[in-house]
């Protein structure tokens, strides 16, 4: 699509997954605004020009609406969604996303027996279940996502989007076989049969790994952001 064909005049590209620089696992994230020629000059200084001597940054701008803090933004990820852009070229990227679009409406149709769906019809890029059902007797989003863990998955984002209770996005690749998101979907089954039969597993999961569930409170209130030998 052309943003700019259907009346916009300025349109903010989310670069994860579509244009492959990284989300999960905290990022970095990173989202370039585009804009139409008029509000060009109204952009945040410095903006890089070209000239007949090459590139420079342009500060010279009076009606910008200044500079804002860390305007380099997360440059190494633009440069690899434009290599990553230019590599694929349309044809490639139509098709990347059309398999990541089939991977979602494949997990959808396989789990949505199993936990309830948020929304009629079939989904885009990623598939958004509730645990609703699993709450009803106990088990939460939190608790799904911690029995992944010990059955050799790393969680999907749990309680986003916001509207939807106990919420379970999953985002499958275009570069996901068929076997892995079967026995992804199997691993998710598998818990909402231990949900009814033996709910205990999946409380106290996970078991498997070096440290288990971590106090997101306190983490949140009292941030160690740096290890001490006093502290840790």
């Amino acid at each position: 699509t052309r943003p700019g064909d259907l009346g916009f005049d300025a349109c903010h590209f989310n670069l994860h997954k579509t244009f492959t620089t990284p989300h999960g696992g905290g990022g970095p994230g990173a989202g370039p605004v585009g804009i139409k020629a008029h509000l060009a000059p109204f952009l945040p200084v410095p903006v890089v020009v070209k000239d007949d001597k090459g590139y420079r940054l342009d500060w010279n701008r009076p009606q910008s609406v200044g500079k804002l803090q860390a305007f380099w933004g997360n440059f190494g990820m633009l440069v690899r969604a434009y290599a990553y852009i230019r590599t694929m070229g349309p044809d490639g990227l139509r098709s990347v996303s059309e398999n990541a679009v089939l991977n979602a409406n494949y997990v959808l149709k396989r789990l949505e027996e199993h936990y309830e769906r948020s929304a009629p019809g079939p989904c885009m890029h990623e598939c958004v279940l509730s645990a609703r059902r699993q709450k009803r007797l106990g088990i939460t989003a939190t608790d799904i996502a911690k029995r992944l863990l010990d059955l050799g998955f790393y969680a999907p984002s749990v309680y986003f989007p916001l509207i939807v209770e106990e919420a379970l996005m999953i985002e499958p690749t275009e570069t996901e076989s068929k076997e892995t998101l079967d026995q992804f979907c199997d691993a998710m089954i598998q818990i909402a049969r231990e949900a009814e039969a033996h709910p205990e597993l999946i409380r106290e999961a996970p078991v498997t790994t070096p440290v288990r569930r971590l106090d997101q409170t306190l983490a949140a209130r009292q941030p160690r952001l740096r290890w001490s030998p006093e502290r840790g």
